[in-house]
């Protein structure tokens, strides 16, 4: 259960994100909505607490450590303690591997994987300090597990998260913190939609390899970082793909 904790979102002002920080509020809890625009943040905490939640906007860049220290002050000024972290905040920047410009390459990285280290650092000594546990979900991905062309910085990044995600596992167990990371797959969002855009795939070309034949939705996403941000489970360390089977499938077209 997540009701009466506090649990800070990250990127949580569209897509993924949001529903969770939604979700997460609906289901008790004391929500920081955060990302680079402190308008779109402050638009998504507006609407939880339309509904009946309890919610705080906050603006932060999670490649700047500075920035996330200030916002972990924030929340306990607001709330008194962190019970979760949800790192959901990513970017994602495309392109053949020989082109990536070493500022495409270092921002993706600071985005996806430092930023990630730093919220978790500076959550992780203000969860050993309070004495009473908590949870850390990294929003990952199945592609931080494969190759595939143009996506060299991202899918890198992604593994990168998973290796972060079982070392800060092992290293807070003592300390109750559970960590682990779950991998979306193919999620119907408006950054999934620019994507196809731009890419030579189509949502058919997705069905073809998805054993569920289907995109996945952000409720669901949501609803699997409710669970691992419960507390309510024998899990750290992990990294969960919710994927609808393409990982367990692999990259074939399925037969119809």
């Amino acid at each position: 259960m997540v009701e009466n904790r506090t649990a800070i979102v990250t990127g949580s002002s569209r897509g993924i994100g949001k529903q969770v920080a939604e979700t997460l509020a609906a289901d008790g809890a004391n929500v920081v909505v955060c990302s680079r625009s402190v308008e779109d943040s402050e638009e998504v905490a507006e609407g939880i607490e339309a509904d009946g939640g309890s919610a705080l906007a906050v603006e932060v860049d999670v490649s700047q450590k500075e920035s996330v220290e200030r916002l972990v002050e924030r929340t306990v000024e607001e709330f008194g303690q962190i019970d979760v972290l949800v790192n959901n905040a990513g970017i994602n920047i495309r392109g053949p591997a020989e082109e990536i410009t070493p500022e495409d390459w270092q921002q993706v990285l600071d985005v996806n994987l430092t930023g990630p280290f730093y919220c978790a650092q500076a959550v992780g000594k203000r969860m050993i300090e309070q004495g009473d546990g908590g949870d850390i979900v990294n929003i990952s991905s199945m592609m931080g597990e494969m190759g595939q062309q143009d996506r060299t910085p991202y899918n890198t990044s992604k593994g990168g998260v998973n290796n972060l995600t079982r070392c800060l596992a092992v290293e807070w167990a003592e300390h109750d913190i559970y960590v682990n990371a779950l991998a979306p797959g193919y999620i119907m969002t408006d950054m999934a939609a620019e994507a196809q855009e731009e890419a030579d795939f189509t949502e058919q070309d997705v069905r073809d390899r998805t054993p569920l034949d289907r995109f996945g939705t952000p409720e669901e996403i949501a609803n699997c970082v409710s669970f691992l941000a419960s507390h309510d489970h024998y899990m750290t360390g992990e990294v969960l793909h919710a994927d609808g089977g393409w990982t367990a499938f692999g990259w074939g077209a399925k037969d119809r």
